[in-house]
């Protein structure tokens, strides 16, 4: 087969299974298995393709067709400029997260300490290190298999990052009896589960089957985790010190409200590029 006819098929096997954006991700596809660019069906469409490349692109079409995400057959994210090693085992990077990522810089100075709470694949983190000038940071999971990602992508990336397993804070308990300013943190940040349990059923199959539950679910209410992080925050921050987190559209006003309770100031909710509420950030007073 062509490249172009290659394309097409793609095109209608995916759109079959109400693959909304179908000629999208079959080009991708495409460039993928056959290490091409987007010029490359404009320009070389009736070119053949071996029978390995036919057979590894029906393959990946016919992953793509069960909603397998196509970031789990590729195996990489673009994020913040990036690439992230991703799989099964960490939440995908989304545009919606650079929000958070772009309010953390304007509030990021060179050698400030970051605290990364429910790293995952490490996006957030090693964005923030990518991005700043002899920053240090410490990303924090409780999935071992996820900090397996965290720490490839460092290593792709060239980046010196720590990454330690546990529930949130749990690993740093040693801060609890040690509170020597060099141990505090100038950044917490934290894109943690805030999904409410009985919505992840009604989730598209890619999130609801094949990201991973524990990285989703934010118990009953979806704010189980920012309670919990915002409780315990302040013992780990330096006066002065920012808190941000990912939110869920409709939860700016009570993570807000959680903040301003737990003694934080200058609390304000930031909206993403399609205008919803997206991050709560808030200041450690004295």
């Amino acid at each position: 087969m062509t490249y172009r006819q290659l394309y097409q098929y793609g095109v209608q096997q995916l759109a079959e299974s109400q693959i909304a954006e179908a000629e999208l991700e079959a080009r991708l596809l495409l460039e993928y298995i056959c290490r091409t660019d987007r010029n490359t069906l404009l320009v070389h469409g009736d070119s053949l393709r071996s029978d390995f490349e036919e057979q590894s692109y029906k393959m990946a079409v016919t992953q793509r067709a069960s909603h397998i995400p196509l970031q789990h057959i590729t195996g990489e994210q673009e994020f913040m400029g990036l690439s992230f090693r991703v799989n099964k085992n960490v939440l995908i990077p989304r545009q919606d997260t650079e929000t958070l990522v772009e309010e953390a810089m304007c509030h990021l100075g060179d050698g400030m300490r970051i605290l990364d709470l429910c790293t995952g694949s490490g996006c957030i983190l090693l964005s923030l290190l990518k991005y700043s000038n002899e920053c240090e940071g410490i990303g924090v999971d409780i999935s071992p298999k996820a900090l397996e990602v965290a720490r490839e992508n460092a290593a792709r990336l060239g980046l010196d990052a720590v990454f330690l397993e546990g529930d949130l804070f749990a690993p740093l308990a040693d801060f609890q009896s040690d509170k020597t300013t060099d141990r505090l943190f100038d950044m917490i940040i934290s894109n943690p589960p805030y999904i409410e349990t009985a919505v992840i059923d009604t989730l598209m199959p890619e999130v609801r089957d094949y990201e991973p539950r524990i990285a989703l679910d934010g118990t009953a209410d979806g704010l189980f985790f920012y309670r919990e992080i915002i409780r315990q925050a302040a013992v780990y921050m330096h006066i002065g010190a920012w808190i941000l987190f990912e939110i869920g559209c409709n939860q700016g006003e009570a993570v807000q409200a959680l903040l301003e309770q737990n003694g934080f100031c200058e609390v304000s909710v930031i909206k993403d590029y399609a205008g919803l509420d997206r991050v709560v950030c808030g200041l450690r007073g004295e």
